[in-house]
């Protein structure tokens, strides 16, 4: 029913008032109408936009504008929108801040990429830090952790997040490996599984806490993708693969119950596709080779009625509990 037809019926039903029906229509014809995300949206792609300009400007003007000359550059719109951030910084608390300055975020946003695009070119240009990657790495986690809590922005902890990713990964992986583009080893695995599992305890601490709760989703998000990935790559490349096996179904399992008690379909989706995954690469490893095509076609046959009456039952599964 459109809402013309709504308010006709009401009309005709004597519900309301011919003049309170009047006072309906006009608000509805000019209520305010909110462009937040548009506008956010266009700030993002702004800052892309401009990172990626000064990216190619460097590339195609080296030879002209001078390395100095362009890390100065660099260094000073890093240094003004770190300014204009700590200017209108709000005061630091547990809890999420509200009704922060839009502009502020973003402000710190293009801060923290310049910082690392100055980081970046200065240690390719120079070898400012020579073969210690791990120092070029943690450096920006650990400015990034810091302005992320100081200034309660969820985009800049996911980059720190990455940085101090990164710098786990450099620290554990020899340099040859990332040189040979070879990242399929035991250590590294483990490490990444280590580190997923760390991420996921962190942001349940957080809302457990209340200590920057709304970070939590982000911890999560990452650290459970993390694992899962993790888990994965183990059970389909290395000895022990039961123990890999019971932990993508264990993490899938528990992101299936934090799914219905934040009522997320993202955790919903992480758990079924990760654990589904996981199952049938246990079925078909553990079935015998000259097993018959139709037990196959009929595995995959009750997996696509899996699958719809998932879909058709999506919002029953994510339901809470005494709803």
């Amino acid at each position: 029913m459109t809402y013309s037809s709504l308010l006709n019926t009401l009309l005709e039903k004597k519900i309301i008032t011919t003049e309170l029906a009047t006072k309906i229509d006009f608000e509805e014809k000019n209520k305010l109408f909110s462009i937040h995300w548009e506008l956010r949206t266009l700030l993002y792609l702004g800052i892309t936009c401009l990172t990626t300009g000064l990216g190619m400007l460097i590339y195609k003007n080296i030879d002209t504008i001078g390395h100095n000359i362009i890390i100065g550059l660099i260094a000073i719109l890093c240094a003004v929108c770190f300014y204009y951030a700590i200017k209108h910084i709000k005061p630091f608390t547990w809890d999420e801040v509200l009704n922060s300055e839009s502009l502020v975020d973003f402000t710190l946003l293009g801060a923290c990429i310049l910082f690392l695009i100055l980081e970046g070119y200065i240690q390719y240009q120079y070898n400012l830090f020579g073969n210690r990657y791990g120092v070029a790495a943690l450096i920006p986690a650990i400015v990034f952790f810091f302005c992320a809590y100081r200034f309660d922005h969820r985009g800049v902890l996911s980059m720190a997040i990455t940085a101090l990713t990164s710098w786990i990964g450099v620290s554990v992986a020899p340099a040859s490996l990332w040189k040979n583009n070879n990242f399929n080893t035991l250590n590294l695995t483990l490490t990444a599984l280590l580190l997923g599992c760390f991420l996921i305890i962190i942001g349940w601490l957080s809302e457990k806490n209340s200590k920057k709760a709304h970070f939590g989703f982000t911890y999560l998000l990452m650290g459970g993708n993390m694992a899962f990935v993790a888990a994965l790559v183990g059970l389909f490349n290395f000895d022990y693969k039961i123990i890999y096996f019971m932990l993508v179904i264990v993490l899938s399992y528990l992101s299936i119950i934090y799914a219905q008690q934040k009522q997320s379909y993202l955790f919903l989706l992480m758990g079924v596709i990760f654990g589904y995954s996981a199952i049938t690469y246990g079925f078909f490893k553990v079935t015998p080779d000259n097993l018959d095509f139709f037990l196959y076609q009929l595995y995959f046959l009750a997996s696509a009625g899996g699958t719809i009456y998932f879909l058709i039952n999506i919002k029953k599964i994510i339901k809470p509990k005494g709803v």
